[in-house]
């Protein structure tokens, strides 16, 4: 790990303070992400304006209410589907007074992060936000970015846009790295230390897992997310591509960065330094403090989220990875150091997995089986070759093709 600046997160880079307000665009509006960015926003409105709102078009009636509440100026809908009910809901928010613009289709959202504002919060779900992640780069806007697909998919792609400090994680454990790695030099760093809860099935074995249904896995323990995220923290699939996050982020080799499990989920990630130290970075599960930091950094939200009572006793664990029952995080450092088009095989083939377990034609266990033989299949990528976002797109069709396939035809099999 180098001491010069990293093309990504970095909080040693000399940041301005916003002057007055900011202006925050918020694409995956309707989202958890989303929706707890405007809640913040709304309590502070002396210093974020949200100008423009994205969804994908599911629940218009809650879009039209966060456009009058904010009074934007354009919301965006990727089902062009979803533009009459949508123009309905805001007529019926609005009344007589002019609805905001209307953006509608696959790529409305990058049309939104490519327009003038001074933060992209990218909340979107899934390898979708890639386009947008680069069009706001390109329009030169500082992103905050929690749509970890984007990095993992187009890891190369965003490193060669972005400036040195432009993208702020929010993700809990790489906002928590990014805070932890203020306390020293980037050389002075030994290890990245990632936290996971370990999700419903902590302690667990393989076999164990072998009948749990849908809705044990969406019971997650501490945190309260979209249903393709509660899952992915259930296989820990999540915490495989929080890795390959932290690697694209921070320049730091995967044989130094470290999965931890910790039930409790209040220490969000450690950095160990080489003299001994290693600094965490703690807060009551709550993902307002990281937003908080995403779109307002380098300066300091007042009461974004709870704080600890430290007048109350509380343990807080800290356990190893099982990793004969969650293959997963194995599985992403193979193909985040393979690079290419293996980490948009993987994480393609996982949402394709995840979406036939939660339909009930694919076992828990098969999730992460099905995975390991798609991105076996595919192969690693030849060296030396760059990637475009069109080798990225090939491969993820390929990807989901053949995941839907061997979903199939395990479940014909089951019923045979």
């Amino acid at each position: 790990m180098s001491d010069s600046p990293s093309p990504l997160a970095d909080p040693h880079i000399a940041f301005d303070p916003a002057e007055g307000r900011r202006d925050v665009v918020v694409l995956g509006a309707t989202g958890s992400i989303g929706t707890q960015a405007i809640d913040l926003a709304l309590r502070n409105p002396d210093r974020f304006r949200v100008t423009a709102l994205s969804a994908a078009g599911g629940r218009v009636g809650l879009l039209a209410e966060q456009a009058r509440r904010l009074r934007v100026r354009a919301v965006a809908v990727a089902r062009e589907d979803a533009v009459p009910a949508l123009r309905e809901a805001l007529s019926a928010q609005y009344g007589a007074e002019p609805v905001p613009e209307i953006l509608a289709g696959p790529e409305a959202a990058a049309q939104l992060a490519a327009s003038e504002c001074h933060t992209v919060l990218n909340g979107i779900t899934g390898s979708i936000g890639l386009a947008p992640t680069l069009a706001a780069l390109k329009a030169g806007r500082t992103l905050a970015l929690a749509n970890k697909e984007s990095l993992i998919v187009g890891g190369p792609l965003v490193k060669a846009l972005a400036r040195p400090g432009q993208i702020i994680p929010v993700d809990s454990e790489h906002t928590a790295i990014f805070q932890s790695l203020a306390a020293g030099t980037r050389a002075d760093v030994r290890k990245l230390v990632v936290t996971a809860s370990g999700g419903p099935f902590r302690g667990r074995t393989r076999a164990e897992l072998a009948d749990v249904t849908p809705a044990d896995a969406l019971a997650h323990p501490t945190w309260a997310m979209g249903p393709v995220i509660t899952v992915n923290s259930a296989t820990l699939v999540n915490k495989g591509l929080e890795v390959i996050e932290a690697h694209l982020l921070y320049d730091v080799p995967f044989d130094r960065i470290e999965v931890v499990v910790h039930p409790q989920s209040y220490v969000h990630s450690m950095v160990e330094f080489i003299d001994g130290s290693t600094i965490a970075q703690a807060t009551p599960p709550d993902m307002t403090g990281s937003i908080a930091v995403g779109i307002g950094w380098p300066e300091r939200v007042p009461d974004a989220a709870p704080a600890f009572d430290w007048t109350q006793a509380s343990t807080w664990e800290f356990l190893p990875l099982d990793t004969e029952a969650f293959p997963s995080v194995g599985l992403a450092r193979q193909v985040g150091e393979a690079g290419g088009t293996a980490p948009a095989v993987f994480n393609a083939a996982n949402e394709e997995c995840v979406d036939a377990f939660l339909d009930g034609r694919l076992p828990f266990n098969g999730i992460m089986d099905t995975v390991t033989e798609v991105v076996t299949e595919h192969g690693a990528p030849a060296r030396g070759t760059s990637l475009t976002v069109s080798d990225v797109l090939e491969a993820e069709s390929w990807a989901r093709a053949r995941a839907r396939e061997l979903a199939a035809k395990a479940t014909a099999e089951a019923r045979a």
